[in-house]
């Protein structure tokens, strides 16, 4: 069997980045969902006690399933929480309602990041499922579609890297006011903080791994025409 040392080398720290970011949401999120806030609030009151303290309204709610699938969608204006956060009254649900309805703050003040990420996203899901056999077929057949399917591949990682502020900017808005509002107390907010700076990293890890693969491409196309 062939193993590309090469590859291991180069992405290892983003691999290993990733591993650790990952461990580390988990374990956050086990712990801090075993302990329950001492206001007994669910985590679809403390986001709306988020988006009241900012302000904003009209923002609807709904449930879905899974584990970890809350999130906010721009184009409903909707905060979607999955079973262990819209009824659970633990301090991971709190500040992971939070931080969607962090979300829900931006959409409403226009936060301009989060505009670019919106508008990039539907050209990304689709240049990002091209931009490999674009790659693949362009060794075969042409330089020219080599460099269309790295371009194409680029417009993935800007949405990775647009995706950090987004998502830090988020958290830190749920922060604020939770710790403004006294949702939780002092002991509480800090796990919060553990659970979303946690969560934040794993961003930062995909963020990162794209980026590894993206400059790995451009060494690999470039070595291709220094050998020709």
């Amino acid at each position: 069997m062939y193993i590309d040392l090469s590859y291991l080398i180069f992405m290892l720290p983003a691999i290993l980045l990733s591993m650790w970011a990952q461990f580390s949401v988990r374990s956050a999120y086990s712990k801090y969902s075993k302990i329950a806030n001492s206001r007994g609030l669910t985590g679809e009151d403390a986001a709306r006690a988020v988006l009241t303290a900012n302000n904003v309204s009209g923002v609807k709610f709904e449930h879905i399933n899974g584990t970890m699938t809350d999130h906010f969608s721009p184009t409903e204006n909707t905060i979607r929480l999955s079973d262990g956060v819209q009824t659970n009254r633990s301090v991971a649900a709190v500040c992971i309602a939070a931080h969607e309805a962090g979300h829900a703050v931006q959409h409403a003040e226009g936060y301009v990041p989060n505009k670019i990420r919106s508008g990039v996203i539907p050209v990304a899901n689709i240049t990002s499922r091209l931009s490999m056999p674009m790659i693949i077929l362009g060794f075969l057949i042409s330089d020219s579609l080599v460099w269309l399917g790295i371009i194409a591949y680029s417009i993935a990682v800007l949405v990775y890297i647009v995706t950090l502020p987004v998502e830090f900017d988020a958290s830190r808005r749920a922060l604020k006011t939770i710790k403004q509002t006294g949702i939780l107390s002092e002991e509480e907010f800090k796990g919060a903080k553990k659970v979303l700076t946690a969560a934040a990293m794993t961003y930062v890890a995909s963020a990162l791994t794209a980026l590894v693969q993206f400059l790995r491409l451009l060494l690999i196309v470039s070595g291709r025409r220094r050998n020709r």
